[in-house]
């Protein structure tokens, strides 16, 4: 289902007005933006205009684009909170420059694009502050307790972004991608907002932003995957490139068998038919171990590669099928790289390489002769045979295709490879390999008045082998090749368009997650349909710049990145937080945060390194998850803080369950952006311990109707899960933690309910779940005569906690009384047994 609206709706049965003309934002004489008579922007040039929200674009009653009524009204209802922010120079230009007022000593937290695909945080003061590719600003106006927002926007076939400007400008970057289109004259390029609450900020300014566009849908008006609520295995950090049918068979067998059923599995980049420019057009490159090596490929056609083409139907299923060792699969791989880089230095220096081993794709499947081939679609169904809680099997694509687009000349589409141009924009973002090699090989990019043929040709294959969805991949690059279509605006209309027409034909509508898509052209031009994707950039479970504590401090930096961008693009699609490895050195960290991010839960284990002891405390025994209602967000008190070096911050992020809140609070200090380097680096003196406080303010209660009431308790019962630990406290008392780097707290909060006159209860959950909270799913209260009682339903298995300040007189567990605990300080507990997937019925009687 989608998530409930949360916008005000006005009972009317008026037709919809025009917005008012007026505004909480002006643009004086002097040149100052200012809110409420509160300057944000001074020194704003006389080029530079400022506009009400005073119209909304027309949508016939058949158009998908169209709001829903609530939503429209609510927008116009709150139209005096928002700005248009407009500009014109003198001649046409591809790329405008321009200042729009200095931001001098105001804090500021900011997104901003650290590689052409990854998004991140930075705060700062002054406009001098910000970074190059910056997609939006929170401004804190503490004049009058509220925030501003200012959203750079696309308009006609042009996008902006913000960048730094010497003496604290502000500077708005208008681009159209291509040295064709020009332009040089903008009424709403930018977009400002204004209000008194940062979360329903971000909700209300883009929905103004979605009401004025008319080309992207908010997250409430779709369905996101059925995936969400599952576990799940992907195939990447334990093949990589060398994925083949029968690890991906003892992978998903390797959880099946110590009680995790993957309930979905993606088979990530290595399954395609791709070749380079050098290689037999119609021949599976055999030279993919090289770093990046497969940057410089491309699609030549829609059907799997050899190596899963060859999968006979039943081939895994029968008894003596082929064994894997994943220890000797990483020995043969490690032999492979080793070849293909003494090959690369031999041509490099200009030797003759002829008299080494020709590289070769491993493979554990032989083929039999004279029995019918059954490729992709025969390993799919023996898969989903075999293992009944499979339901969904992705596959990985690159938007074009492939990294490297489509082959010219060997499908039925009209490929060019066109050049990649990186814009300057970009230039002081992170080193990329995969820029380089994209730079390097150009992209075979697929005619747009082509693209949802490109689409309808993969997926239609695809859903007629039983693949359920997509992860597209390689997103951003499209930007690269707007030179000679248009720009990049047009050409991602285009695809995109292309995309959602096949998503909604071939994938239930649902079916894909989207990823190296975090700029704002994707989100305003892509996600009318598509619904979920990554908010972070990849887990990597070491430095690939050789930094031995990176192993460490990366995994904090993997989290800053998810909590803030999830504020915004959260507005969008629903916020997935990517994989990581049970095994991993800070495993248990990444559990902590995956368990309360509100989106689904998988792992790229390798085949056989696990620690289920772990998985044990995220994943039902069914491959089921305890799924918070809303998405993770950054707590208020870490809004313009530097959790990740600022020597004193923790990250704390919040999230609701039906009948609790729930705060993470993670020690992630130890390095960061390094703007000098445009990198990512270690700041090893923050790399300590730190400490802070949580409190059940923390909670933003009032983000779903169904627990606003919450804020109003009297008391809260409080459970630390790692540390074991329930208390209760008044609203607004801090509880005091210090947590070591790399390590975590969940704190479980549960208003208490006062049944009678001396008699309080408060639910917990599981105590042996991260998100104990997520155990319970129904929960009512009452008192007849003498007698109270607590019905709940609880989903899972395990120790039931909750607070009692009276002993139950019984506990009865679904028909049957239970024994318990109970001790004077009122801690309640009982062991809730696993009954196959449903929630069991709990009836707690206090006389």
């Amino acid at each position: 289902m989608a998530p409930p609206n949360l916008f005000t709706e006005i009972h009317s049965h008026n037709s919809l007005k025009e917005g008012v003309s007026t505004s909480r934002f002006s643009l004086s004489p002097k040149g100052e933006i200012s809110v409420d008579g509160v300057t944000l922007l001074s020194d704003v040039p006389n080029n530079v205009k400022l506009s009400a929200f005073s119209s909304i674009p027309h949508f016939s009653d058949d158009d998908d684009s169209k709001p829903p009524d609530f939503m429209l009204k609510s927008v116009l209802s709150k139209s005096e909170n928002g700005a248009f922010l407009g500009l014109s120079v003198r001649e046409p230009q591809d790329r405008i420059l321009n200042p729009i007022g200095k931001l001098l000593n105001r804090k500021f937290m900011s997104i901003f694009r650290f590689k052409t695909w990854w998004s991140t945080m930075w705060i700062g003061s002054n406009g001098s502050d910000l970074q190059m590719e910056t997609q939006l600003i929170l401004l804190q106006v503490p004049e009058f307790n509220s925030y501003a927002l200012i959203l750079p926007l696309i308009e006609g076939s042009f996008r902006s972004a913000i960048h730094p400007g010497p003496a604290g400008e502000v500077v708005l970057c208008v681009e159209s991608g291509s040295t064709k289109v020009k332009g040089s004259s903008f009424s709403s390029c930018a977009y400002f907002h204004v209000g008194d609450n940062p979360y329903d900020l971000f909700r209300d300014a883009f929905a103004a932003v979605r009401v004025h566009l008319g080309t992207f849908r908010l997250l409430e008006e779709k369905t996101p995957p059925r995936i969400i609520d599952k576990f799940g295995w992907c195939s990447w950090d334990a093949f990589y490139l060398t994925v083949e049918p029968v690890g991906v068979w003892h992978g998903v067998k390797s959880f099946q068998e110590n009680g995790f059923p993957p309930r979905f599995l993606i088979i990530d980049d290595g399954w395609q038919s791709i070749n380079m420019n050098h290689e037999p057009p119609l021949q599976d490159s055999k030279d993919l171990t090289g770093l990046g090596s497969q940057m410089l490929c491309r699609l030549y056609r829609f059907k799997e590669n050899e190596k899963f083409a060859k999968y006979q139907a039943g081939a895994m299923l029968k008894p003596h099928a082929p064994k894997f060792s994943q220890e000797e699969h990483d020995r043969r791989f490690k032999e492979m790289v080793a070849l293909a880089m003494k090959k690369k230095a031999i041509k490099e220096e200009g030797g003759d390489d002829s008299g080494l081993p020709e590289a070769t794709i491993i493979e554990h499947l032989k083929e039999e002769k004279g029995v019918k081939r059954g490729g992709l679609k025969a390993l799919v169904n023996d898969l989903k045979a075999k293992f009944s809680g499979l339901e969904d099997v992705y596959v990985w694509h690159a938007l074009c295709g492939a990294w490297g687009g489509v082959r010219p000349g060997t499908t039925h589409l009209d490929a060019k490879v066109c050049e990649a141009t990186i814009a300057a924009g970009l230039e002081k973002t992170m080193y990329d390999l995969a820029v380089v090699m994209v730079v390097k090989g150009g992209i075979g990019l697929v005619n747009p008045s082509q693209a949802g043929d490109l689409y309808e040709s993969m997926h239609s294959y695809l859903a007629d082998a039983g693949i359920t969805g997509v992860k597209v991949d390689v997103i951003h690059a499209l930007e690269y090749v707007g030179e000679e279509y248009g720009g990049r605006v047009e050409l991602a209309r285009a695809y995109y368009d292309g995309l959602s027409q096949s998503l909604k034909k071939n994938f239930g509508g649902s079916g894909l997650i989207a990823s190296m898509e975090q700029c704002n052209d994707f989100f305003f031009l892509a996600t009318k349909q598509i619904s979920m994707g990554r908010v972070g950039d990849n887990f990597w479970f070491e430095d690939p710049n050789g930094d031995p504590m990176g192993v460490y401090w990366l995994q904090g930096v993997h989290m800053i990145h998810c909590s803030y961008n999830s504020l915004w693009q959260g507005q969008f699609i629903q916020p997935d937080w990517d994989m990581f490895q049970s095994d991993h050195l800070c495993a248990e960290f990444h559990a902590g945060s995956r368990a309360i991010c509100g989106g689904p839960v998988y792992v790229s284990d390798k085949v056989g390194h696990h620690n289920f002891d772990l998985l044990r405390k995220l994943v039902l025994p069914d491959g089921t998850i305890l799924r918070c209602q809303h998405y993770a967000l950054p707590t208020r008190d870490c809004l313009f803080e530097n959790p990740l070096f600022d020597g004193k911050t923790l990250l704390k992020i919040w999230n609701l369950n039906k009948f609790s809140g729930v705060v993470g609070v993670f020690n992630c200090q130890g390095a960061g952006w390094y703007p000098e380097e445009h990198k990512c680096k270690a700041y090893p003196q923050c790399y300590k311990a730190m400490s802070g406080s949580v409190s059940s303010d923390d909670v933003e209660w009032e983000q779903k109707a169904s627990t606003a009431e919450f804020r109003g308790a009297d008391e809260f019962a409080v459970y630390l899960n790692k540390c074991d630990n329930l208390r209760l406290v008044k609203p607004k008392e801090q509880i005091n933690i210090t947590l070591l780097p790399s390590t975590f707290e969940i704190f479980t909060i549960s208003p208490v309910h006062k049944l009678r006159k001396g008699t309080k209860f408060a639910g917990i959950g599981l105590e042996n779940m991260f998100n104990s909270g997520g155990a319970i799913e129904g929960m009512e209260c009452g008192c007849i005569g003498g007698l109270c009682s607590v019905k709940t339903k609880v989903k899972g298995a395990g120790k039931f906690l909750a607070y009692s300040s009276e002993k139950p007189g019984e506990v009865v567990l679904n028909g049957e009384k239970v024994e318990y605990e109970w001790t004077s300080n009122g801690i309640l507990s009982f062991e809730v047994p696993w009954i196959g997937g449903e929630s069991s019925d709990v009836l707690i009687l206090i006389h």
